[in-house]
């Protein structure tokens, strides 16, 4: 097996270099772990990007919730974006549901327009979302299931005179990596979802052409699992930290993750 990817949640630059020196092989660079990781500033972004060589994707969140807010609040969140795109920015995290737990397609739109062919991760919102398969049909562009009529009565997009829903026009860009737990509670409570959704993927099912990054509550003892599934990236967060968000990224902790994974890899 290829070495597979770990990924750790980094605030700032002692967070990052530490993250890198434990075997790190991307950053997921966020502020404000309070409201679970919200948008960092230009000055953080820069900071960190001069700290360390990882790939660095970060977060566009303006508030807690999944929402992204009113017209106001997203038009903050996409100067937010074109700022941190400015400054060097080229891989980000976002994912924004509706009221009615559907991806707000809408607001999706006019923030990845700001990061135009940039590399993104929809992140765990999917976890809340009312409908995990038809948010990732819709956001490849796809029609929603046939059989889900639930869905195409929700669906906002009118069908053309074949009867055809216009989808492959999509109205965001998609994203290349989704990051789930399979559920709200975390990955002991969606590890089944997570099997589900990679047995998916290794059937080339639409939707699911998008890597599966495993985090949320992930443990060690989740990886052979997740891994024999053909799952091969990892996120984590508190478990890189000593004592939770209330302490820095800790390189042996990272280089535990580092070690783990790999060997897992290796007898696989």
């Amino acid at each position: 097996m290829s070495r597979p990817i770990l990924e750790v949640i980094a605030l700032t630059p002692d967070d990052a270099r530490a993250a890198q020196a434990g075997g790190a092989d991307r950053l997921e660079l966020a502020a404000d772990m309070a409201s679970d990781g919200l948008t960092p500033d230009r000055q953080t972004f820069a900071r960190v990007r001069a700290a360390v060589g990882l790939p660095l994707r970060v977060m566009l969140r303006a508030s807690t919730g999944f929402t992204a807010g009113d017209d106001g609040a997203l038009a903050r969140l996409c100067e937010q974006a074109r700022g941190l795109r400015a400054e060097g920015a080229d891989e980000f995290v976002l994912g924004f549901l509706d009221g009615s737990g559907r991806p707000d397609l809408h607001a999706l739109a006019a923030v990845t327009a700001e990061v135009g062919g940039c590399s993104w991760t929809f992140h765990r919102a999917i976890d809340r979302a009312a409908d995990r398969a038809g948010l990732r049909r819709a956001l490849a562009g796809l029609p929603p299931d046939p059989g889900d009529e639930e869905a195409r009565r929700a669906d906002p997009v009118p069908a053309d005179a074949d009867g055809a829903v216009p989808h492959g026009t999509a109205a965001c860009s998609a994203p290349d990596t989704y990051l789930t737990a399979g559920s709200p509670a975390g990955v002991g409570a969606g590890l089944d979802v997570l099997l589900a959704e990679a047995a998916r993927t290794r059937a080339g099912e639409p939707g699911y052409g998008a890597r599966i990054l495993a985090g949320g509550g992930l443990r060690l003892d989740h990886v052979p699992a997740l891994a024999a599934a053909g799952i091969s990236a990892f996120h984590i967060g508190g478990a890189a930290r000593p004592n939770g968000w209330d302490s820095p990224v800790d390189a042996v902790r990272v280089r535990t993750w580092r070690r783990e994974l790999d060997a897992t890899f290796q007898d696989g």
